[in-house]
């Protein structure tokens, strides 16, 4: 089939890789505009659009998919299907109508649970044990098509949003070649959703990384490990702002009160609502990613000293 591939980040190249070296025909690829990197915000292609261009496929930027110009660019292409894989943008009629087979989404979670943009991030904080993967066919509602495929993965104890949305892209492209190639034969039986066990996963921001100590310990690291690397989790001192990486619960009980402090054997104990958890990794104000250890014994810190509580409507 001639195929349009749409998505952006570099968790959708090892699908448009398969695709590539697949017996279809990738006749153009659609991904977001350049947009501005790192801290001197250089302007930089999306990993999406680098690939397309090492490869020599043709591409469209643009956000916008159902407006004029692009819209007669994709006309032009005579596409057969689309298949999607973090595009990062709404698509609606009548983009959505162009391909004979409609927009074939490989979406990271297990439908109808977690819809929205951040299913691996929301998997890991709801503590769930199990996630996977499912092609669908894109429709008006939000993650709402008809299911193709799915297939399953374990969430591991440690896993980070990295570690899992890692495994999910490189298994990810299989399921999207069998669903394509079930569509060329002719034998691919979509299957509407379930209407209940549906749950919600939109994008994280800023203050939704930021960890309350009065939680329990387990809440805490899930949340952490969710938001690992993006939006990064953090905390305060002092009206200052540091980026933490994951942290352990921990069984001895340290009697240290929600966001407490302390150095006990070497390890850098944080206290919760629960149990305290020990905390590994730190990056303070200015400053690159340290070891919490090092951290802590530089900073000659008074014996209670404590993040900040989060307060109910306070400004992040």
């Amino acid at each position: 089939m001639r195929l349009l591939f749409a998505g952006t980040p570099a968790v959708a190249l090892p699908t448009l890789a398969a695709l590539l070296d697949s017996s279809h025909d990738v006749v153009g690829v659609l991904t977001r505009p350049p947009a501005p990197v790192g801290r001197k915000r250089v302007i930089t292609r999306s990993p999406v659009h680098a690939l397309a261009d090492e490869r020599g496929v043709p591409v469209i930027t643009s956000s916008r998919p159902h407006e004029a110009e692009t819209l007669a660019a994709l006309t032009a292409l005579d596409i057969d299907c689309a298949p999607v894989v973090a595009y990062g943008a709404l698509l609606r009629d009548p983009a959505l109508s162009l391909p004979r087979h409609g927009w074939l989404n490989l979406h990271f979670s297990l439908l109808p649970a977690w819809r929205g943009a951040a299913p691996v991030q929301h998997a890991i904080m709801a503590g769930d044990d199990m996630t996977g993967a499912s092609t669908f066919r894109i429709e008006a509602g939000l993650d709402t098509g008809p299911v193709y495929g799915t297939l399953t993965e374990p969430i591991r104890r440690r896993d980070t949003a990295a570690d899992l949305l890692g495994r999910l892209a490189e298994a990810g492209p299989a399921l999207m070649l069998a669903t394509l190639d079930a569509i060329e034969a002719g034998t691919a039986r979509p299957v509407p959703q379930a209407t209940d066990g549906i749950s919600l996963a939109p994008r994280l921001n800023s203050a939704d990384a930021r960890v309350d100590w009065s939680l329990p310990a387990l809440a805490i690291d899930r949340r952490i490990r969710g938001c690992t690397p993006a939006p990064g989790a953090w905390t305060t001192r002092d009206g200052d702002r540091y980026k933490l990486g994951p942290v352990l619960p921990v069984v001895e009980d340290a009697g240290l009160a929600p966001g407490q402090l302390a150095d006990v054997d070497g390890a850098v104990l944080v206290g919760t609502g629960s149990e305290a958890v020990r905390l590994d990794a730190i990056a303070p104000p200015g400053r690159g990613w340290m070891a919490a250890s090092d951290w802590l014994r530089g900073a000659r810190l008074p014996a209670d000293a404590s993040f900040d509580r989060v307060e109910v409507g306070s400004d992040v």
